[in-house]
């Protein structure tokens, strides 16, 4: 068997966690990831006939049995990743039921996956039925993005239309736009039952005073959704209280639709 933290999933992992922390998404315990593995890769690194552990999910995804994740674990703060993968990371499949998840590998200090598993195998689901290469679901608590839920209308509209503007990228890089919720307790399934609901239509998903939800087909790819969304949330943080002189206009992002082949959301330009 190869070292499994050689695994380029696992490098990836790592860089990702170390890096989200240095952008101050995740400070503390907060936020959480989870990675979904190709089963062929996994047998690489781990016997998979060998169960450390098996936990109760709290929710049924038959859809998801059989299926290999890579999740950050709960209490556990990504600065540490790096320093300690196998304490800080776990490698989970979720049983034939769909309701529970066998531990191959991590959480050596007796710990668990992230209490926001529910909702991340939630919105997998979800996004798996829109985009079968989706693989990534990425929870964190960006500053501007957070400090905007405050201050900036949380219709969905209205909020993905000022985060186009601030940025020139930003149509091309979201075009799906971004859903929001209003303030709802984490760590709940209500809250894990909408961010999937939301997550059929869009990629980014802002939950209200505490952070985002954002989903994409590899870890680069979902890290750059949020930071671009982030982005922009930082510019509008900087103006919002400035008398607007220009913008980018409707017409503009028109042919930013057209230069890079992309298309926005139905009903958010005119």
């Amino acid at each position: 068997m190869k070292d499994v933290l050689t695994a380029p999933f696992m490098v990836e992992m790592i860089r990702t966690t170390t890096n989200m922390y240095a952008h101050g998404w995740d400070e503390r315990n907060g936020g959480n990831i989870s990675l979904l593995l190709d089963e062929a890769e996994v047998k690489e690194y781990l016997e998979t006939d060998r169960v450390l552990r098996t936990y109760e999910t709290g929710f049924s995804a038959p859809s998801l049995a059989g299926k290999y994740f890579l999740v950050t674990g709960t209490g556990k703060y990504f600065k540490n990743v790096q320093y300690a993968p196998d304490v800080n990371l776990g490698i989970l499949r979720i049983t034939e039921d769909g309701e529970h998840a066998d531990l191959l590998w991590g959480y050596t200090d007796g710990g668990k996956f992230t209490s926001e598993f529910p909702a991340h195998m939630m919105s997998h689901v979800e996004r798996l039925k829109v985009d079968p290469d989706n693989r990534v679901v990425m929870h964190c608590h960006p500053g501007n993005l957070l400090a905007m839920t405050y201050v900036h209308s949380l219709d969905e509209i209205a909020f993905t239309r000022t985060l186009w503007q601030m940025c020139t990228e930003c149509i091309v890089v979201f075009p799906d736009g971004v859903n929001v919720l209003p303030w709802m307790l984490c760590g709940t399934n209500e809250i894990g039952i909408a961010t999937a609901e939301k997550m059929r239509t869009a990629r980014l998903v802002v939950w209200s005073q505490h952070g985002i939800y954002g989903a994409g087909k590899d870890l680069d790819e979902t890290f750059g959704l949020i930071e671009t969304a982030e982005k922009a949330a930082e510019i509008y943080m900087k103006i919002a209280h400035l008398p607007l002189v220009n913008t980018i206009t409707d017409e503009q992002m028109h042919l930013l639709e057209e230069r890079f082949n992309v298309k926005a959301r139905e009903g958010y330009l005119n």
